[in-house]
């Protein structure tokens, strides 16, 4: 069976890590798919949302430590190799905070190590009462490799990061609703449901528009003010003369419900 399962619900693609008899561990081949997917969909004018949820009980374990102890995981042929290449510019986790296609974490259990990366470098994450997250890197002789030590600073400020990270804290369902990493927190059995529609309610609005809303959030992590405002405008213009910000108008007037073609 294919470690990544890909269904289309309407405008929003569902991406599903596979490998639920290893609580979906990450191997090479789930993370060159996952890669795939996710530009391709990016790349596909029909879909306006992906929601990224795991197979069976766990979303993503992480590292699969027993590939890593048989010397057959990530990154053990190169290690030691003076002419080894270091290139992540297709890792999954750089290629999410690249896409501008909205991306929903449906957190249905537990995700440790990179698996925690991941759901941290979704848009929005929607958690089943049973999910947790596990910072378990420290605790592994590790750190976190996928862009946690990036992302939680900025989810929820540098004290708890760094108190979350340093202990190797495993974060239940409600508290990390109190810390804001998760949207919501829903009954397991709801989750696939509601992160769908919430997936669909985004698809409902201006595909171009949500796309570069999402870009200029990206993109004012990283300058000033002055700058940023400067770029938002740079990205409006163009908006202007497309046909949905003529439906988004016309709809407005006339007091009915638009219909956005991403044109």
């Amino acid at each position: 069976m294919s470690e990544l399962l890909v269904e289309r619900q309407g405008p929003v693609a569902v991406l599903t890590l596979n490998r639920p008899e290893r609580m979906n561990a990450i191997s090479g081949p789930m993370l060159d798919a996952l890669s795939a997917e996710l530009v391709a969909c990016d790349a596909d004018r029909d879909v306006r949302a992906i929601v990224l949820t795991g197979a069976g009980r766990a979303f993503c374990a992480g590292l699969d430590l027993i590939d890593q102890q048989q010397g057959s995981g990530l990154g053990q042929n190169d290690i030691g190799k003076t002419t080894a290449r270091f290139d992540l510019r297709e890792a999954p986790p750089v290629v999410l905070h690249n896409l501008d296609t909205p991306v929903i974490c449906a957190l249905n259990g537990g995700a440790a190590g990179y698996g925690m990366d991941l759901a941290l470098g979704c848009d929005i994450r929607v958690a089943a009462d049973t999910a947790k997250l596990s910072a378990a890197f420290t605790k592994r002789g590790v750190l976190p490799e996928s862009g946690g030590t990036w992302l939680l600073p900025r989810l929820i400020g540098w004290s708890k990061a760094a108190e979350i990270m340093f202990t190797g804290r495993t974060l239940l369902a409600d508290q990390m609703l109190e810390l804001g990493l998760v949207s919501q927190v829903v009954p397991a059995d709801q989750l696939a449901k509601v992160a769908v529609e919430l997936g669909q309610e985004i698809a409902e609005n201006a595909p171009l528009a949500v796309q570069a809303t999402k870009r200029m959030m990206r993109m004012a992590w990283n300058e000033p003010f002055d700058t940023h405002v400067h770029h938002v405008f740079l990205q409006l213009l163009p908006l202007f003369r497309t046909g949905d910000f003529k439906e988004g108008m016309q709809a407005f007037l006339e007091k009915r419900k638009p219909t956005f073609e991403g044109r």
